[in-house]
């Protein structure tokens, strides 16, 4: 026998209005008065749920299951936005709902959703509430942004791995700040044995299990700890963390004196995906856990496994996402194919830029992926060599770096001039100029990016980690050498005419 279904919701915001009309107890006492006395009706609550959507409210899901099972014939409720703010979700269920033979009944909007007006004025009103909630939606954010500017207290919301927030008073004012949890040395650990050039993000998650066995609630996968292996908020924040983030064009709130080497930060806005939103970073009250030498290295390393795309040719060089054609720029894909007895394997490059605009000069190469392969490997070894023997002479500073700076000083003059001009300029020169200065001040931030790597590759550079998988090469996997390859190399560009040209990035 069917039954009538009440349906009662309440959001946090609504409870934070103080609006009584919507508390759970009113509409119960209003659906339930309606019905009148001795009416069959079963109660479904979602208490403290937003309207966004449907998938957070599990009274409602298993409303919607008694639905399809035939256990309802009609669902009551205070008002239409009880049952859903999203306009798009709510044509959906109740599209549903009426080839089901299930009508719903708003106390509130008193008009029938069974004339074409009615459903008109009911679709409305529901425009009305999905606005409604977008806009209290941004209210919050923007009150969020507000906050993160200015203190550096932890805002909530999102739980931070390794630490717990605990309340206390800076400044005269009181707020959230983090302080290491059990999960602290979980965080220590993963950077230490990550930085290791050898080591992958699943060693990583295999030591640390290793290393936690028998710790309750201990699980953790790669996309967790490669997002907090990029996490600011770990790092004991100095004046190389400042220029690191300075240099990608991150709005730095905080001066650079703030960067006192102890507290961590908050990177706010990086995946925010609201439009005009630029990435902003804090100074938090809270102490980080990894020192900046080791953070800066896990960061080299992951930038440079970047490169490396995880697509079905990876299974066949160690080289993939490293090797450029050295005509057009494009990465190559390896092709096989055996000899007729099926005893050997063969490999060739065919060029992705072969059948792209403008073509490349050929599809296949001449020079084969074993070629290119062994060539490299002992061009990593006598790299190994070089740095070695450089490191018992006194350094100098490299023709890159020398370049580097002069390009700067060239673009810090040209700026100059061109500020100089512009109080004497008209309309037309000052937008040319404006638009030039913004071409330099990007060409900047690109070359001192590009300057702050260099720096710390050529001061952290320790040839052991590197020299060991070296002397083993043959019996390391194919993702271990890909591993050790991403940490040397910046690119390999390949071409028949002019044979292999490695760039390193040590």
């Amino acid at each position: 026998m069917k039954t009538t279904a009440i349906y009662v919701r309440r959001s946090v915001s609504d409870a934070d209005k103080g609006n009584n009309s919507l508390s759970i107890a009113a509409q119960k006492e209003e659906c339930i008065r309606f019905l009148g006395e001795g009416a069959d009706f079963r109660i479904y609550c979602d208490d403290g749920k937003s309207g966004k959507d449907i998938e957070h409210r599990p009274a409602f899901q298993e409303m919607m299951t008694d639905a399809r099972n035939g256990e309802i014939s009609r669902i009551i409720v205070k008002k239409y936005d009880r049952f859903s703010r999203n306009m798009r979700e709510y044509l959906n269920i109740t599209d549903t709902l009426d080839k089901l033979g299930v009508s719903v009944i708003s106390l509130s909007e008193p008009f029938n959703t069974e004339t074409k007006e009615g459903r008109m004025m009911r679709n409305n009103l529901l425009n009305f509430a999905e606005f409604e909630r977008e806009t209290i939606a941004a209210r919050v954010a923007d009150a969020y942004d507000t906050k993160a500017r200015e203190t550096g207290f932890y805002q909530g919301g999102k739980v931070y791995f390794g630490y717990v927030p605990e309340r206390r008073t800076i400044n005269g004012k009181t707020g959230s700040v983090l302080v290491p949890g059990d999960e602290a040395a979980a965080i220590t650990a993963a950077y230490e044995i990550y930085k290791e050039p050898s080591n992958s993000l699943s060693d990583v998650i295999k030591r640390l299990r290793e290393i936690f066995i028998g710790k309750e609630n201990f699980n953790i996968d790669v996309t967790q700890i490669s997002r907090l292996l990029e996490s600011p908020l770990y790092v004991r924040a100095d004046a190389e963390i400042y220029r690191y983030y300075a240099a990608q064009g991150v709005e730095m709130l905080d001066d650079i004196s703030a960067y006192d080497g102890v507290h961590g930060l908050f990177l706010h806005g990086y995946r925010n995906n609201r439009k005009g939103i630029k990435p902003f970073i804090k100074v938090g009250y809270h102490e980080g856990l990894i020192d900046s030498e080791t953070w800066l290295a896990v960061q080299d390393k992951k930038s440079h496994n970047h490169k490396i795309p995880s697509n079905g040719t990876s299974v066949n060089s160690w080289l993939t996402g490293l090797v450029k054609c050295a005509h057009c720029g494009y990465s190559p894909f390896i092709v096989s194919s055996w000899n007729t007895k099926h005893t050997r394997q063969y490999r060739y490059y065919h060029d992705n830029g072969y059948r792209r605009f403008g073509g490349c000069l050929r599809q296949t190469w001449k020079t084969h992926p074993d070629d290119v392969e062994q060539a490299v490997f002992e061009a990593m070894k006598e790299r190994i060599k070089t740095l070695e023997i450089a490191k018992k002479k006194r350094s100098k500073p490299s023709a890159e770096v020398e370049k580097i700076n002069s390009e700067l000083a060239a673009c810090d003059e040209e700026i100059r001039d061109l500020m100089a001009k512009l109080p004497k300029a008209d309309n037309v020169l000052f937008g040319y100029i404006q638009s030039r200065i913004a071409e330099l001040h990007d060409k900047k931030t690109a070359l001192e990016k590009k300057l702050n790597q260099r720096q710390r590759k050529q001061k952290e550079v320790d040839t052991k980690p590197l020299s060991e998988p070296l002397k083993k090469w043959d019996s390391l996997s194919l993702e271990e050498k890909r591993e050790v390859a991403a940490t040397m190399i910046e690119v390999v560009r390949v071409s028949d005419e002019n044979g292999i040209e490695i760039e390193f990035s040590i």
